[in-house]
């Protein structure tokens, strides 16, 4: 006869096992060893599985076994209660370990009834077993934030497709000044990658559905590059302010826009075609708590988490670094030169926040909220992330607008027109 209730870690809690007549009828003696272990993966360092996303409740994992032999294929199953508080919206899986101790989590042959202060997992076999929370979205916030992001890429689009037009006007109209036709060319470039990258969203969302698996692996590689083109150009414009403002003395780069080009658009290319040739990409689901599946992308599959890490959290992770620290700069700068002729005038409180605004989703700071949105409870942020990279092209039109038109006054405190009165500043386009 086996136990019947197991302590948890936490004093006052406590689990239950319930096995079935089955096991000990299928015996082959009268009397046999029941052995439930109790294991605190913390401490001794087990059950680590690569590229796992959930948590376990507790740090706990408990074994069970029955004489000798290993027992599967139960026709009633064998009933665990793990007993809890309650759960932010997690996916609650009973998954039983296939290669202990190493891991490898599973949930074949096992059913979850989740409930508000306590879960069942019945499993048709005896291993390790315990309870992993993985995050996840309700149904109607998924369907909800899938539909703002929607709204928001169209949004995106167009405000896109309006400062790449304001750009190119201002180019036309100051064709005599370098430093400023520079400028306005590093923005049109940050624009488009952010254009084609809302696209790309758009058509993903649209045609990942039943498509060829060959199409979803270009779709989705297609996607990643336009995502690192968005990132690295952001990069560039960091770089681009790090030398106005710090390395302004004697600086001069030949063909200074053409060489940005080349990395912007070619150092994604080369990580994509690396990432492509691994088969990093495919069908991608996005599920909710009860595991329906609400969308199909074509991206980074779930097996190759490792390259997303890398490639989009670790790389954007660096730039965003590097870019707070050119803002610290900028900023710094800025205030000490409030005082000076250059940046003398009639300038509104309004129009400098919204100069700061501007500046700070260029060096790409709303993309930044995406470190947040990693957990139980994340719905709020992924909100917040949504919108304010829906309204990142807004913010980049307005900060353009107020910067640069009309030319004699708007622009007088604006960064360009305080690099071109800097007389040591040499930085230009041949």
């Amino acid at each position: 006869q086996g136990p019947s209730m197991l302590n948890m870690t936490e004093k006052g809690k406590a689990g239950k096992i319930q096995l079935p007549r089955e096991i000990f009828q299928s015996l082959s003696s009268w009397t046999a060893r029941v052995v439930v272990t109790v294991l605190n993966i913390q401490q001794l360092g087990m059950f680590e599985e690569v590229n796992q996303t959930g948590r376990l409740l507790d740090d706990t994992v408990v074994g069970i076994t029955v004489g000798e032999t290993t027992i599967s294929g139960l026709r009633d199953p064998v009933q665990l209660t793990f007993t809890h508080g309650q759960l932010p919206h997690v996916s609650q899986l009973c998954p039983p370990s296939i290669s202990p101790p190493a891991g490898g989590w599973s949930s074949s042959g096992c059913v979850t009834q989740p409930g508000d202060k306590r879960t069942v997992c019945s499993c048709d076999h005896l291993s390790f077993f315990t309870l992993l929370l993985n995050p996840a979205l309700d149904r109607s916030t998924a369907q909800t934030l899938v539909a703002v992001a929607t709204a928001g890429c169209g949004v995106a689009i167009a405000f896109s497709i309006f400062t790449i037009a304001f750009c190119i006007f201002l180019r036309c109209r100051f064709r005599f000044e370098e430093t400023l036709r520079i400028n306005l060319g590093l923005h049109m470039n940050l624009m488009a990658s952010l254009l084609l990258l809302n696209l790309a969203f758009l058509l993903n969302s649209g045609l990942s559905d039943g498509i060829q698996p060959w199409t979803c692996k270009v779709l989705g590689g297609f996607t990643h590059y336009c995502l690192l083109c968005c990132f690295t150009w952001t990069a560039l414009e960091g770089c681009h302010f790090y030398l106005l403002f710090v390395k302004v003395l004697g600086t001069y780069i030949h063909h200074y826009l053409v060489k940005l080009c080349l990395v912007g658009w070619g150092f994604p290319a080369l990580v994509v075609g690396v990432a492509g040739i691994i088969g990093s990409y495919g069908e991608y689901h996005i599920q909710t708590t009860d595991h329906q599946i609400i969308a199909h992308l074509c991206w980074i599959t779930s097996k190759c988490l490792l390259v997303h890490y890398i490639t989009n959290c670790g790389y954007f992770g660096f730039i965003f670094l590097f870019n707070m620290a050119v803002f610290g700069v900028v900023t710094q700068k800025s205030c000490c030169l409030q005082g000076t002729v250059v940046v003398r005038g009639d300038r509104k409180t309004w129009k400098v926040a919204l100069v700061a605004m501007g500046l700070f989703c260029l060096l790409g700071a709303t993309w930044a909220v995406v470190f947040l949105t990693h957990g139980t409870s994340s719905a709020p942020m992924l909100y917040l992330f949504t919108t304010l990279n829906s309204l990142q092209g807004i913010f980049i039109f307005i900060w353009l607008v107020v910067l640069y038109y009309p030319k004699t006054k708007e622009t007088t405190g604006s960064l360009s027109h305080i690099i071109r009165h800097d007389k040591t500043a040499t930085v230009s386009q041949d």
